[in-house]
């Protein structure tokens, strides 16, 4: 244990003298684990589930990740957070030895066998910017629309019974702050989208070529909010049993490697 202890102090004297540390210097360390794990659900588990298998935001039990299967890649992300996302910053709310030791509790997780799918990604790709036209608002590598969300690395941070979740029942798990704004202007036009803001004056949301509207509510005929989703519900009826196994695999397939479509 004394020997360990001077290893802890020389890999973090290393780190002050300016040699950045490259993996936890807690990994392995049962003690140290366990309070990465309690560290954890405290600070991370309203995103990322109490067992680490996603939510809101991606699951972390896999034995992979999306920013970089490395210790410091790990580290860096709680650290800095992820400009562009709802992942904060963690590095000024907490001590770098605590993160090194969530970084310890989340790479204590091996590779897990996901649940088995019978499909085929080659076809399930057709189904996807084909069929069910997938590809009008999310994006894989340099193809398809903006509109919802990436899912270029989608099969590195979901789950297959999340995926599944997601295509077949897109209203069960909504991030809180996630909600719809239908406007009806003055003109009979209707506008819907992603809500960017609402109060009892005014309403801003994007449409689904990217578009951003501001409208006043004494400007238009109607102004209403609705906390759903605008992923269609209806993916359950209008494919096949067969056709969903192979959009899953396909989807599963998706782990951001060069060269992706």
């Amino acid at each position: 244990m004394r020997w360990e202890i001077l290893c802890l102090l020389a890999a973090f004297a290393a780190a002050a003298a300016g040699q950045e540390l490259q993996s936890s210097p807690y990994h392995g360390d049962p003690v140290s684990i366990g309070v990465g794990k309690a560290t954890f659900r405290l600070r991370c588990s309203a995103c990322h589930g109490i067992h680490a298998d996603g939510g809101q935001g991606p699951a972390l039990n896999r034995g992979e990740f999306a920013a970089g299967d490395t210790d410091l890649a790990i580290y860096q992300v709680i650290a800095n957070g992820v400009p562009g996302t709802e992942m904060p910053a963690f590095g000024g709310r907490s001590t770098e030895e605590n993160i090194w030791r969530v970084v310890a509790f989340l790479r204590s997780f091996a590779p897990g066998d996901d649940e088995p799918l019978q499909g085929d990604a080659e076809r399930g790709a057709a189904v996807f910017w084909d069929q069910a036209g997938c590809g009008g608002c999310h994006r894989v590598g340099q193809r398809g629309g903006m509109f919802g969300p990436a899912l270029t690395r989608i099969g590195r941070s979901r789950s297959v019974a999340y995926l599944r979740d997601a295509l077949l029942e897109p209203g069960k798990d909504l991030p809180p702050d996630y909600f719809v704004v239908s406007v009806e202007t003055a003109d009979g036009r209707t506008i819907r989208g992603i809500g960017l803001g609402y109060d009892d004056f005014s309403a801003q949301l994007v449409d689904s070529t990217g578009r951003i509207h501001s409208y006043h509510r004494g400007e238009v005929e109607s102004m209403e909010r609705e906390f759903a989703t605008l992923m269609p519900d209806t993916y359950g009826d209008s494919l096949t049993t067969e056709q969903q196994e192979d959009l899953l695999a396909y989807m599963q397939s998706l782990r951001g490697e060069v060269g992706a479509p």
